[in-house]
């Protein structure tokens, strides 16, 4: 395919270099300077983008190698808001938990340090340069009120214009940059379709329904005057921490709301295990957008049978045109600097997977 998102694609970051990992810690205990990591991370992101175009991926990224976190380095990035010292109250599978941060102040404009960062991949590859930040949800879902200042914010109706006008801001800069291929990851709409999330959600006050329908025009907004050139796909699963998960739960609750209210152009959708529920929802997608059926988990070593894969591809083709459709693995291999539990290789013959089951499939990657 010529244009993203592509029958052979992947969500985004990869695993650590152990060098990077190990200067990044330098980094952080004051033995290296901010020159010298950067240097590093220059190194292993040139050798990342050879690394996924020699096995024939078109969307390429730095791996996030540049992050500590998926969600956390974006985010705290806007004015207003502010990384905190606690951990998210919800735990993983593995009992892992993640940093949280509060809306402290009226929400402005991003610092753009990330720009430097979509300029560097994209001067360095030969394919589609594909950059990705966390979708506006994710500045209200984990700690909805309580974690926004009312002295800031004395009503939620004045929140949400703020945040959407900020993003609209920096999906623009990007877009001046030449980004042509951006990916929200917003894991609220998977997560929303967990009953025990839910009723976590409603004990907070909060309506999980009407969450649903606010984040998603939430991203629809932020992108709404995004360049014609410009692919802007979305990425939900179910959480991804060392290999662990935080939510489970079908589709079916969410899909005809989420697939009408957020009009993105194509759909990263966690398929690989059976917290995922069946591809009955995808009888919702609207015909003029693609679904990226994450199949392959990035969560555990052991390869796929090519075989299962196509069938389950033929199962979901029951409900959405197979034209209407790519692959990919459910998440990315590192969506925190920590990683999966898998080495490199594996996750190399993971991604060759993905590529060799699409040219079966489409005769096109």
């Amino acid at each position: 395919m010529s244009k993203p998102p592509f029958r052979a694609d992947h969500v985004g970051s990869l695993l650590r270099p152990l060098e990077l990992s190990d200067a990044r810690q330098q980094w952080r205990d004051g033995t290296l300077d901010a020159e010298g990591l950067k240097a590093l991370e220059d190194q292993h992101i040139r050798e990342i983008i050879n690394f996924q175009e020699d096995i024939g991926l078109k969307s390429i990224t730095d791996g996030e190698f540049r992050r500590d976190y998926w969600h956390l380095d974006f985010i705290t990035g806007f004015e207003g808001i502010t990384l905190n010292e606690e951990t998210y109250g919800h735990a993983f599978s593995g009992g892992g938990t993640v940093g949280t941060f509060s809306i402290t102040d009226k929400v402005g404009k991003h610092s753009g340090y990330m720009r430097d960062h979509f300029k560097f991949l994209n001067e360095n590859t030969t394919q589609t340069a594909k950059f990705c930040i966390p979708g506006p949800g994710m500045t209200h879902l984990r700690s909805g009120r309580q974690g926004i200042s009312e002295t800031a914010y004395p009503d939620m109706e004045s929140y949400w214009p703020d945040i959407i006008a900020a993003y609209a801001a920096e999906i623009n800069e990007m877009a001046e940059l030449g980004c042509t291929y951006l990916q929200i990851d917003d894991v609220s709409f998977a997560y929303l379709c967990d009953e025990d999330f839910r009723k976590d959600i409603v004990e907070r006050g909060d309506d999980p329904d009407q969450l649903l329908v606010t984040y998603a025009q939430a991203l629809s907004q932020a992108i709404a005057d995004r360049p014609a050139g410009m692919t802007v796909t979305t990425h939900m699963c179910r959480g991804n921490f060392q290999s662990t998960w935080m939510t489970s739960g079908g589709y079916e609750s969410v899909a005809e709301r989420m697939f009408d209210e957020m009009k993105v152009d194509g759909y990263f959708m966690e398929y690989d295990s059976d917290r995922a529920g069946g591809f009955e929802p995808l009888r919702f997608v609207p015909k003029d957008r693609m679904v990226v059926l994450g199949l392959i988990t990035s969560k555990t070593p052991e390869l796929e049978s090519k075989d299962d894969i196509k069938r389950r591809i033929d199962e979901a083709a029951q409900y959405i045109d197979l034209d209407q459709l790519c692959l990919s693995p459910q998440c990315g291999f590192s969506s925190t600097h920590h990683g999966n539990n898998l080495t490199r290789d594996e996750q190399r013959r993971k991604l060759e997977l993905v590529v060799e089951i699409a040219n079966d499939v489409w005769g096109e990657i």
